[in-house]
């Protein structure tokens, strides 16, 4: 049997995730990824984060690092340091492809946190947003 309360959490997460989208797609309106300059499209889960290198002209992902690789997974460090390590190796795979320059799409969430660690350990790594 439904609640008004239990009525009112769904709403407010259905709410929270259509926002979210409605965000995401703003910004994939006005960035978008070529060959020499892709997008570094981020998702953030709840334990994990997933990091893309895109080229949208062709649809084709070029590179992908994640906080489940097995050389990050085995560090005890926090969610935040892991998100840097990811960023690092993300800047590392683009330097053995070439590339120097990218786009960065953080896939609707705020730049704070561990997106903005992705950030910070692609920047130290090499890449140029």
């Amino acid at each position: 049997m439904l609640t008004a309360t239990s009525v009112s959490f769904k709403y407010s997460i259905m709410a929270k995730i259509s926002n979210k989208q409605k965000i995401r797609y703003r910004i994939r309106t006005k960035i978008s990824g070529t060959a020499t300059r892709p997008r570094l499209a981020v998702f953030r889960s709840n334990s994990d984060i997933y990091l893309q290198l895109i080229n949208d002209e062709e649809g084709i992902t070029i590179a992908a690092a994640s906080t489940r690789d097995k050389d990050i997974a085995a560090q005890k460090v926090t969610k935040s340091e892991k998100s840097k390590l990811a960023g690092a190796a993300i800047a590392r795979k683009a330097t053995e492809i070439g590339i120097g320059s990218i786009v960065f799409d953080r896939g609707g969430n705020l730049y704070h946190g561990r997106v903005k660690a992705v950030g910070d350990g692609a920047r130290e790594g090499g890449l140029q947003f």
